[in-house]
């Protein structure tokens, strides 16, 4: 199998991260991951296309909080390396990684938090291992069961009929700020060669579109589980997001899960919300926390 490995020096100088390279192996690939601070953990699951520089403005308040913070990049994303065939990419895949990546961590009493397809595999894993979570964090993601929304459609076409996907105007365009030049370079430079893009292309297609699809028995019995989950939950979805509609996306997570409360609304916001107001999430999680 080849393996696209994304240079070093593709990494340096990023606007707001400076911090250390950290790398598990899984089959014999690099996994990047950030670990910064100390005590509970918070685990930040990113999404498609991005990586945990999504997080950057988050990492920091949250680790002055006192919380240990983790997020690793998915196989095909960020700092990690990246099989550049699109078959090698399934949910199963991305799940195995996830529990490697935090059982070689030794995550334990951990707060998870999702987006996009971190929803999916973060909450697989939160399902799998209740005893060693004490809270859930869900932000513009859905269960997947088999359900989506036409904006989820016309995206999951158009990265189908594009391989080389131009990563850094997907997210210019799914945010609802003005994302400076050097921060879009960022979100590209893991991405050099239309090879190193196999992953992020196929993330779409690998999302269940019916009940019969690949992955939506699992996440079937992911939700089951969540309709009987008992620890605090906090729902915060973004005002503009057609991939995630704001409010029905984040009220079926309020239907399901007993404790989930009313979603918090991130005004002036779309999809990649981290991006747009990174900094009022952190102090929203901090704040519910300490509650």
């Amino acid at each position: 199998m080849d393996v696209f490995r994304t240079p070093d020096d593709r990494f340096e100088n990023l606007p707001g991260w400076d911090h250390e390279p950290r790398y598990l192996e899984w089959e014999g690939m690099r996994v990047h991951y950030v670990d910064e601070g100390a005590g509970d953990p918070i685990v930040l699951f990113h999404g498609e296309p991005t990586w945990s520089y999504l997080y950057r403005t988050m990492i920091g308040p949250l680790v002055d909080a006192g919380h240990r913070v983790i997020a690793y990049d998915h196989i095909g994303f960020g700092r990690s390396d990246k099989p550049t065939d699109r078959q090698w990419y399934t949910y199963d895949r991305h799940s195995a990684v996830a529990d490697h990546v935090l059982d070689e961590l030794g995550v334990d009493n951990a707060t998870v938090v999702v987006q996009d397809w971190g929803g999916p595999i973060g909450l697989r894993w939160a399902a799998e291992h209740p005893d060693r979570v004490a809270r859930l964090v869900i932000m513009n993601t859905g269960l997947f069961t088999g359900k989506v929304s036409k904006g989820f459609l016309a995206w999951r076409d158009f990265a189908e009929r594009t391989p080389d996907l131009p990563v850094g105007a997907i997210i210019s365009g799914a945010t609802a700020t003005d994302v400076p030049p050097e921060v879009i370079a960022a979100y590209d430079a893991p991405f050099p060669t239309v090879e190193s893009k196999a992953g992020a292309a196929q993330f779409p297609l690998i999302v269940p579109v019916d009940a019969e699809s690949v992955g939506a028995d699992v996440l079937t019995r992911v939700s089951d589980d969540l309709s009987r989950w008992q620890k605090p939950v906090l729902l915060a979805f973004s005002d503009s997001d057609p991939v995630f509609p704001h409010p029905r996306s984040g009220q079926v997570f309020t239907d399901l899960i007993p404790t989930a409360g009313e979603q918090v609304t991130i005004t002036g916001a779309a999809h990649f919300l981290q991006e747009d107001r990174g900094e009022q999430i952190a102090a929203e999680i901090i704040a519910w926390m300490g509650a």
